[in-house]
């Protein structure tokens, strides 16, 4: 009985350490998958970004690129993003490339 009880403490602490945060996650994500709808930014779990078109019982339709789209299934998408999402850093304010000087690694016209 002695020996039993540092196994059964073992096992205690794997369970606690390992397995109860991994079925958290696991229930996450599906609630996730289970909330998409059309018009939501979403990462897929291979790192490609897109606007969901629409949203059938188990396939999604994505747009990747002003008029690319792709079917892909709902346990596809890693992760939703969002206006409140503070995953990508800020790109500050927005610049116009035509504007002469708001590139400096292009030749400027009158630098010739």
């Amino acid at each position: 009985m002695e020996a039993l009880l540092p196994l059964l403490i073992t096992f205690g602490l794997m369970w606690v350490l390992l397995i109860r945060p991994q079925k958290r996650r696991v229930q996450m994500q599906q609630a996730v998958v289970a909330s998409l709808r059309a018009g939501d930014e979403i990462i897929t779990t291979a790192g490609v970004y897109g606007t969901i078109l629409s949203v059938d019982e188990d396939t999604l339709f994505v747009e990747i690129a002003p008029g690319v789209a792709v079917r892909m299934v709902r346990g596809a998408v890693g992760q939703r993003i969002g206006p409140d999402d503070d995953d990508e850093p800020d790109a500050g304010p927005a610049t116009d490339p035509t504007e002469p000087g708001t590139d400096t690694n292009l030749p400027r016209e009158d630098d010739n």
